[in-house]
């Protein structure tokens, strides 16, 4: 079996019977000694005793308000506070594909999008676990992991933002690759069907470009299976999610934004008003979704198809927020997990 997305830390957590997440001690330990967590060296004794000598050793252990209060470091008081939030809220659930499920339904915007991403990117390696396909796996970043958009010798390349952000730093600090030219994403390798294999062994690199071709392009069919895997995963329902080139539907029953800049997009054709050209050309994909039961849909949706918008920002970046594939489809009830 192909392993991949080590970073996320799947090995570290247990599953019950349905193969759902189960925290453990492990786990949380681990969390708490990522780099965005760790006191600096300058923390105040409290912040340095709380992490080091407190949660690393007894993860679960209660922390009181008084004790976060206690910190120095105003920033460092808000962070504790949101990681300590977390915390009890993935605790509380019954699973973590419970508790992304509450917070996509209800408080994701008080969550920091990091907590966010990272909870989304282990539960999607639960759901891909088995996965062979490079594509899909490649694709399923972006739910997680923000994609620079840039055109190439007319091919839309997605690259992952934080590594073409390293590059361009040490371009920056070369004068030779600064000299070079050319967009930094074509200094990465873009995945293709000859390197497809070598996409598992550095998937923790986060370092290979997706090109994101026509809607019959294996790229844009992997997007599309990974977000039927995430819903069939989550909610416990099947849909066939279909990559198309235009929404040829004059009367929509409904849409989803896969991102907020989809969404805005998305409401502004909805209300009927003119999309001027710019925001036309921010849209990046768009997909028609269908259910296999249509007796789980609102009446008014019926068999008619979920028209899925994904868009990237004037900045050209994409940030997926995959949270909105699960809250807002069109359900009688709503879905839940097994």
């Amino acid at each position: 079996m192909k392993d991949f997305w080590v970073s996320s830390g799947h090995h570290l957590l247990d599953r019950d019977e349905a193969g759902r997440l189960l925290v453990t001690d492990s786990f949380l330990k681990a969390y708490f000694a990522r780099p965005e967590l760790l006191p600096p060296e300058t923390a105040c004794p409290a912040e340095l005793r709380l992490h080091h000598e407190l949660l690393m050793h007894h993860p679960r252990r209660p922390v009181a308000k008084q004790e976060i209060a206690a910190l120095e470091d105003p920033d460092a008081r808000e962070n504790w506070e949101f990681m300590i939030a977390f915390r009890d809220h993935v605790l509380a659930a019954p699973s973590l594909e419970a508790a992304y499920l509450a917070l996509a339904r209800g408080s994701a915007e008080t969550i920091p999008p990091l907590f966010m991403n990272q909870l989304a990117q282990v539960v999607l390696r639960n759901a891909l676990d088995g996965q062979h396909d490079a594509c899909v796996v490649r694709a399923a970043e972006l739910f997680y992991r923000p994609q620079r958009v840039t055109s190439n010798e007319g091919a839309v390349l997605l690259a992952d933002a934080e590594t073409i952000e390293l590059h361009e730093q040490n371009r920056h600090a070369s004068p030779l690759l600064n000299m070079l030219g050319g967009p930094a994403v074509t200094e990465l390798e873009i995945l293709d069907e000859n390197n497809a294999e070598r996409y598992f062994a550095r998937s923790d690199a986060f370092d290979m470009v997706l090109k994101l071709g026509s809607a019959r392009s294996p790229t844009r069919r992997g997007l599309a299976t990974a977000m039927e895997i995430w819903v069939r995963h989550l909610l416990a329902v099947d849909v066939e999610i279909e990559p198309v080139e235009r929404i040829e539907d004059e009367d929509w029953a409904w849409f989803v934004g896969l991102d907020a800049e989809a969404t805005r997009i998305g409401n502004t054709l909805w209300a009927g008003d003119e999309l001027d050209p710019e925001a036309a050309q921010r849209v990046i994909a768009l997909f028609r979704l269908t259910f296999s039961d249509t007796g789980e849909v609102l009446p008014q949706v019926g068999a008619r198809p979920v028209w899925l918008i994904m868009a990237m920002t004037p900045d050209r970046t994409i940030r997926m927020k995959p949270q909105n594939l699960v809250a807002g489809l069109p359900f009688r009830a709503p879905g839940t997990v097994n």
